[in-house]
């Protein structure tokens, strides 16, 4: 008996994350594409676009049946995605957001952090957070799921073991790097080669980068009084996120227990790397594929710690997780179309 077919559309095909995706619908073996959206490139395919064999057709969202598709990939700007979103969930097709319109489960904590009000409340309240290695029993039932964001998936992921044990204190430091691809393939002067190349540039430092919320949002609900200083840097390569997060933890805890910690806590995890003692995580960990890679370093004074966390922004950080959640939703393994 063949596997179900799961049909899919994909709205917001031509960005950095939406090609991604439909490279990995492609490959997917249990899933069918439906079509594939833009606004700015309709009547154009995907190879007129990229130097790619993919001759996907694209067309208007508004010519985008719903009837007999499955889910929808929403790879849309923030605030852009809240009317797809509403249209598609009011025809009963499920829904899985790469904005960030439904991350924050709070309306004014939303506009708080992106400066202007949520429209879809009554969608809102049904998305689901889906970063899958803490979230996957919300995600399975999900109708709308609310992809995180890539920054924010290296430094919950590094850090939640230790908040979920309790053991986490609530001063956080966090230095990430990402690569250009995360900015996005619409044109601004600080993603110019002339600009990025052989440069290092920060951005948004402090309390500022609207990633902060979901850290919060994940971090916060074991870690009473977080205090999260976040640094993003945009970095001169084409893709992956490197985070440096500096911690302190119960200084009772010996090297042996925070190893523990996280050992138990990502014993069955098919895309969480593990570092041995010694190692530090690095882009090649995981550039290319869906992995997330986490280095454990103490440091002399007890409770002292680095953690360092890798993640191909396009992949774990955005389509691949997707993909990941997809799988989910629909009771398909896990790792299926992802490496």
């Amino acid at each position: 008996m063949s596997a179900p077919t799961i049909r899919a559309g994909v709205i917001g095909a031509t960005g950095y994350t939406g090609y991604e995706l439909l490279q990995l619908l492609h490959r997917h073996p249990q899933v069918e594409l439906a079509w594939a959206t833009s606004e700015s490139s309709a009547g154009k395919r995907i190879c007129d676009l990229y130097p790619s064999p993919d001759e996907t057709p694209l067309i208007p969202q508004q010519d985008a049946k719903l009837e007999g598709v499955d889910v929808v990939f929403l790879c849309l700007p923030h605030a852009a995605s809240m009317e797809a979103v509403a249209r598609v969930r009011a025809a009963g097709v499920r829904a899985i957001d790469l904005s960030a319109d439904y991350r924050l489960p709070d309306a004014v904590v939303y506009q708080r952090w992106y400066g202007h009000p949520h429209t879809q409340p009554e969608c809102l309240k049904e998305a689901v957070y889906g970063l899958c290695e803490i979230n996957r029993q919300r995600i399975r039932g999900a109708q709308l799921v609310a992809n995180p964001g890539c920054y924010p998936t290296t430094i919950n992921l590094g850090l939640w073991p230790l908040a979920r044990a309790g053991v986490l204190e609530p001063r956080i430091i966090a230095d990430s790097k990402s690569g250009v691809s995360g900015a996005g393939r619409k044109l601004r002067l600080s993603s110019h080669f002339v600009e990025a190349n052989e440069n290092i540039s920060p951005y948004s430092i402090g309390y500022t980068h609207r990633h902060i919320a979901e850290m919060e949002l994940v971090l916060g609900s074991y870690v009473p009084d977080l205090e999260i200083t976040f640094s993003p840097h945009l970095l001169p390569v084409n893709r992956g996120i490197l985070s440096t997060i500096y911690i302190d933890v119960d200084p009772s805890l010996d090297e042996e227990d925070v190893r523990r910690i996280y050992a138990e806590a990502y014993a069955d995890e098919p895309f969480i790397h593990l570092l041995p003692a010694g190692q530090l995580a690095t882009l090649r960990h995981t550039v290319g594929s869906n992995r997330c890679a986490i280095a454990l370093t103490p440091l002399p004074r007890p409770g002292q710690w680095i953690v360092t966390v890798s993640e191909d922004n396009l992949l774990k950080g955005a389509s691949g997780q997707a993909v990941q959640n997809m799988n989910l939703m629909f009771g398909i393994p896990e790792t299926t179309g992802l490496i």
